[in-house]
């Protein structure tokens, strides 16, 4: 079977799930966005720059699976690169293609643009191997093998790769096979599996008081169905770290919360610290997800459930997949009698009696405002802090990027994710200061006419570095824009509403035209609060910050 080099890259692409490129056209990709016009299977959507269009595969991953953009040689892949940072910090897998240019002109290192003219074609590939997990260059002989590779590696380990598709062999015709693609998931050695799974049912036992502790890995390796059975089951209560907040039914009794060190709810804290079996699914305790380093959890209590292999109690059982060890535990429980004990811990629902227009007003009504199936992203500072607090209703889904904390991250990611799941309501929550980074995007939401409920919270400044160090220091300071008017300047359609929010009528009528079910535009709701207005963690968290990086004879305090 024969077709163009380039439409069996496509191919292979939707084959894995992918509908949709993202990306900046430039002279060295446009043979192949050629390919995207005519009988391609996945369409090209044009993104206002490049970071952009990596966040929006980035976005779109997190709902598809998959994502994948494309960008211009030299000047395109390294305005991408933070994109492809955060993707692999996050563990997003997302597949970059970089328009190379001609394979002549590689081989004879002509001194073209958008390179050093120094005759390097490898400096590029450097630099983006230090954020992907393979990387390759086509020619007619490799593509094949290569492409294949490439998506395969992308999908074990859940990171970027980077493939680069010189300008000249886009319509070459090669010989390809005529089977898809099969994402395969790797087997487990089967004497440790067992003895894994011998081992996790004693530790389990009900007087260990055993809890789960879920990180992002299980979403992204499909296990959260496997652990909600397990959980109910068992009566085994779940909680998660904060990156990886909405990924698991927050709906039931068994959900604790949040769980950040000494920074969580006690009702949360006092479930893992006093688990003698605390069961990890994929932990990464960074600074964000354990209030800088405050967590108690004794290597000898915790069963560590990774990707690839299992530690239980500081010993270690390697060859064990994570996804075959949690479905084969699941599917001996599945004809069980769920246990009806009430749980140990429920999460409490905080309530406010502050009346007056403020944050905490703010997010108590968005508690009654979000609905299930909602997807839901919050930007790193002040809109994550106050999202991050909410009770997901079933099926709604939350996303961050507090890892990385990229700011701007949020918007171009909406863009994916509308993309990806336009059927279902989307919801941002995003500060002035981050918005003034990729608000270029709202024009890509509209030219295609998406509907996404963005919530803009003015508080004049970055709020979260106020509160870590310059509360009043003008570094802090960003310029005042006429935001509620951007949805006009950046698209000529009537494609939006906009609304200006500065007390609770206001707040109240921004809201009724969001829930309207009928509504066929994007609301767009600029939220002015004063710059110190802040959610009480968020203040908790910065103090923290503002010790560990500066110390005590740090600016904070210049008298020490």
């Amino acid at each position: 079977m024969q077709m163009q080099l380039g439409q069996f890259l496509l191919r292979r692409l939707h084959e894995v799930g992918i509908e949709h490129l993202f990306g900046v056209p430039g002279d060295f990709n446009l043979s192949f966005l050629e390919q995207t016009l005519t009988l391609s299977p996945v369409k090209f959507i044009n993104n206002c720059n490049e970071l952009n269009a990596a966040y929006a595969a980035d976005g779109y991953a997190r709902c598809k699976g998959l994502g994948a953009f494309v960008t211009t040689w030299g000047v395109g892949d390294l305005s991408a690169l933070n994109g492809l940072a955060g993707a692999y910090a996050e563990n997003i897998p997302v597949i970059h293609i970089s328009g190379l240019p001609p394979l002549h002109a590689v081989n004879e290192r002509a001194l073209l643009h958008h390179t050093l003219v120094d005759g390097d074609y490898d400096n590029i590939g450097r630099c983006v191997a230090e954020f992907t997990v393979a990387q390759t260059r086509l020619t007619p002989a490799n593509a094949v093998i290569e492409i294949d590779r490439l998506l395969q590696s992308c999908w074990l380990e859940r990171r970027p790769v980077h493939l680069q598709l010189p300008s000249d062999i886009t319509h070459i015709m090669i010989e390809v096979p005529a089977e898809p693609l099969t994402l395969i998931e790797p087997k487990s050695d089967p004497q440790q599996l067992a003895h894994v799974m011998s081992r996790l049912k004693r530790e389990w036992q009900p007087e260990n008081r055993p809890v789960f502790l879920l990180d992002n890995d299980a979403l992204r390796f499909g296990v959260v169905d496997f652990i909600k059975i397990i959980a109910e089951k068992l009566n085994i209560p779940y909680a998660v770290l904060p990156s990886a907040k909405g990924i698991i039914h927050e709906d039931s009794p068994l959900y604790l919360g949040v769980y950040a060190g000494q920074a969580s709810l006690s009702a949360v804290s006092n479930a893992v610290h006093q688990s003698h079996c605390v069961i990890g699914v994929g932990l990464r305790l960074t600074d964000c997800n354990t209030g800088l380093f405050s967590q108690r959890i004794d290597d000898a209590k915790l069963v560590a459930l990774r990707r690839f292999d299992v530690a239980i109690n500081g010993a270690q059982f390697p060859g064990v997949m994570l996804k075959e060890l949690l479905g084969k535990l699941a599917a001996q429980l599945a004809e069980r009698e769920a246990d009806t004990r009430i749980p140990q811990s429920p999460l409490p629902v905080s309530h406010t009696s502050d009346l007056s227009f403020s944050q905490a007003y703010f997010w108590q009504a968005i508690q009654r405002f979000i609905q299930p199936e909602d997807i839901i992203f919050g930007e790193a500072g002040t809109a994550h802090s106050g999202a991050s607090n909410l009770r997901l209703p079933a099926g709604a889904r939350y996303h961050s990027q507090i890892i990385w904390g990229s700011i701007g991250f949020t918007l171009p990611a909406l863009l994916g994710s509308q993309v990806a799941q336009p059927a279902q309501r989307h919801l941002l929550f995003i500060g002035d200061g981050s918005l003034q980074l990729t608000v270029q995007e709202l024009s890509t939401l509209l030219q295609h006419q998406l509907t996404p409920i963005i919530f803009l919270i003015n508080n004049r400044g970055y709020t979260i570095e106020r509160l870590i160090l310059g509360e009043s220091s003008s570094y802090n300071d960003v310029n005042e824009w006429h935001y509620a008017q951007l949805p006009s300047v950046l698209d000529k359609g009537d494609n939006a509403l906009s609304f200006i929010v500065d007390d609770i009528p206001s707040l109240d009528q921004a809201l009724q035209a969001a829930a309207d079910p009928n509504r066929n535009k994007a609301i767009f709701i600029e939220i002015r609060f004063s710059p110190l207005d802040a959610p009480p963690q968020l203040k908790q968290f910065a103090k923290r910050f503002a010790e560990y990086d500066y110390g005590n004879c740090g600016p904070r305090n210049p008298n020490h």
